[in-house]
C-alpha cells in the first residue's frame, strides 16, 4: 500500500480577469478622484471611461430646454432629469448647468422674440429662473433628489474671495447630497461682467470643483468638418485643437436661435476644460443617456494640460481685451520664456485701457502671443515704449520703473488654427 497521504482536492475557482481589470480601473479612478490635487488631470482619459467618473458637470443649452413659442419644453426637461437622476442614484456627483432662463420668461411676459436690451433680458431671466427651478425641483423629487440653485456672474469666479465662496457653496451642496443647478445670473449681470453664454460658465465650474468630465449638450449631436447637409463628417475626437480642427467650419448661433452661444462657444468651452485637465464631450441633449454610458457619440476633447489658476484661465479665454501691444522679437522670446514684459520690448500700442485692464500682446506679424493685465493706462504707454526700466524711473519717477505686464499676470496663448472657419448658422 502506498504511503502517499490522501489529499482532498478543492474545486478550482474561475477568475474573471476582465472583471478584475475593470474593478482595478475603478479603484484607480476613485483614488485619483479622492486626491484632487492642484495640478491634477482628470482620471477619465477616454470616452468609454465616462461611466466611472465620480463627479461630472453637465450643461444643457437653451434650444434643448425651451422655445420662444412654448416657453419650457416639458418633455425635454423630463428626459434630462431622468438621465441625471439615474446617474446620481449610482453615486455620481452631478452639477447641472442649465440655460434657458431668459427664453422661459418670454411667454409669461408676452414677448414674441428674445429682447436685445439688457433690462428686458434681466426681467425675462428673473421670471424664467423661477419657472425653471420650480420644474426641476418637482421632477428631481421623483428620484428623491433635492436641488439647489446657484446663480453666478463672471465676477463671482474672477475675484478670489467670491471664487472661494462659490467653491464652498457648491462643494457643501455636494457634501449634503444636493444636486446644484447652476445658471448665469442674468437678472443682475451687466454688459461689462456678463459671460455671454453658459458653455464657458460650465467649463469654469468644472475647473472650480475639479470635475472628472464636462458634458456640453445642445441640439447638435457632434462637431462636423462642415454642415452635415453639405457632406460634413463627424469629428469623433479632438486630441489637438490646432491640428484636428484645421479647416473645420464652426457654426455660430443663428438669428432664429434662443441661446447666446452656438457651436463656437461649445468648442471654446471644451478647449478651456481640456486645457485645464478636464476632458469634455460635445453632443446633443438627445444623446445624454448614451453619453453618460460612455457610448461612441459626439465629439470628445481630450485633455491638453493640467489645472491652471482660474484667473489665468479667465485671462486666456474670457477676458474682454481692451488694447494691443506689439512686441519685438526679443520681447516675444522673453514672454514665451515666462518673463515679464518690459517697455523696451514694445514697439506699438493701440486701444483704450486703464491700469489693470486685460490687453493682448502680438508679434511683429500680428500673431497673438499672450494676454496680460497691464500696469499703466493707454495714455501713459506711448511715451514709455522702447525705454529701459531705469530710464523710465529717471524720466517719469519711481512709479514707472517697473514692467508693463508682470509675469504673474500674463498667460501665453496658443492660437486657433488660421484655417478654422466660423460660419453663421441661420
Amino acid at each position: 500500500m502506498s504511503d502517499t497521504p490522501h489529499v482532498e482536492k478543492t474545486p478550482t475557482e474561475t477568475i474573471d480577469v476582465p472583471a478584475m481589470e475593470q474593478q482595478a480601473a475603478k479603484s484607480a479612478i476613485q483614488l485619483s478622484t479622492e486626491s484632487r490635487g492642484k495640478n491634477r488631470r482628470s482620471p477619465i482619459t477616454r470616452r468609454a471611461d465616462l461611466p466611472m467618473a465620480r463627479r461630472v458637470v453637465v450643461k444643457v443649452g437653451s434650444s434643448s430646454l425651451t422655445s420662444i413659442e412654448n416657453s419650457i419644453d416639458e418633455n425635454a426637461l423630463r428626459s434630462i432629469v431622468d438621465a441625471l437622476g439615474r446617474v446620481k442614484a449610482q453615486g455620481v456627483e452631478v452639477v447641472f448647468v442649465s440655460s434657458g432662463a431668459i427664453t422661459a420668461g418670454l411667454q409669461p411676459l408676452g414677448l414674441s422674440r428674445r429682447p436685445k436690451d439688457l433690462a428686458t433680458k434681466q426681467a425675462a431671466a428673473s421670471v424664467g429662473q423661477g419657472l425653471l427651478i420650480s420644474r426641476y425641483t418637482d421632477y428631481f423629487a421623483r428620484y428623491d433628489v433635492t436641488v439647489g440653485q446657484v446663480l453666478l456672474t463672471a465676477e463671482d469666479l474672477m475675484r478670489h474671495s467670491q471664487y472661494k465662496n462659490a467653491h464652498r457653496q457648491i462643494e457643501r451642496l455636494l457634501d449634503l447630497g444636493i444636486l446644484p443647478i447652476v445658471n448665469e445670473n442674468d437678472a443682475v449681470a451687466t454688459h461689462e461682467i456678463k459671460f455671454g453664454d453658459n458653455d464657458r460658465i460650465a467649463a469654469l465650474v468644472a475647473h472650480l470643483i475639479k470635475a472628472d468630465a464636462l458634458l456640453l449638450l445642445s441640439d447638435v449631436d457632434a462637431l462636423y468638418t462642415r454642415p452635415p447637409k453639405d457632406g460634413g463628417e463627424r469629428i469623433p475626437t479632438v486630441e489637438d485643437p490646432i491640428t484636428d480642427l484645421e479647416g473645420v467650419e464652426i457654426g455660430t448661433i443663428g438669428r432664429a436661435g434662443v441661446g447666446s452661444g452656438g457651436m463656437v462657444t461649445k468648442v471654446q468651452a471644451a478647449r478651456i476644460a481640456a486645457s485645464s485637465g478636464i476632458p469634455a464631450l460635445v453632443t446633443s441633449a438627445a444623446n445624454i443617456e448614451s453619453a453618460l454610458a460612455g457610448d461612441d457619440v459626439g465629439t470628445w476633447f481630450a485633455t491638453t494640460g493640467g489645472r491652471r489658476n482660474v484667473r489665468l484661465l479667465w485671462l486666456a479665454h474670457l477676458a474682454d481685451i481692451k488694447g494691443t501691444l506689439t512686441l519685438d522679437d526679443g520681447a516675444v522670446e522673453a514672454i514665451r520664456g515666462r518673463r515679464s514684459l518690459l517697455a523696451a520690448g514694445v514697439t506699438e500700442v493701440s486701444g483704450k485701457f486703464t491700469a489693470g485692464d486685460p490687453v493682448a500682446m502680438v508679434d511683429s506679424h500680428g500673431k497673438e502671443v499672450a494676454h496680460g493685465l497691464i500696469n499703466y493706462a493707454s495714455n501713459e504707454v506711448p511715451g514709455m515704449l522702447g525705454k529701459r526700466t531705469h530710464e523710465l524711473g529717471e524720466e517719469f519717477g519711481e512709479d514707472y520703473a517697473r514692467e508693463l505686464v508682470h509675469v504673474d499676470n500674463l498667460v501665453t496663448m496658443r492660437p486657433r488654427s488660421a484655417r478654422t472657419k466660423l460660419k453663421r448658422t441661420v
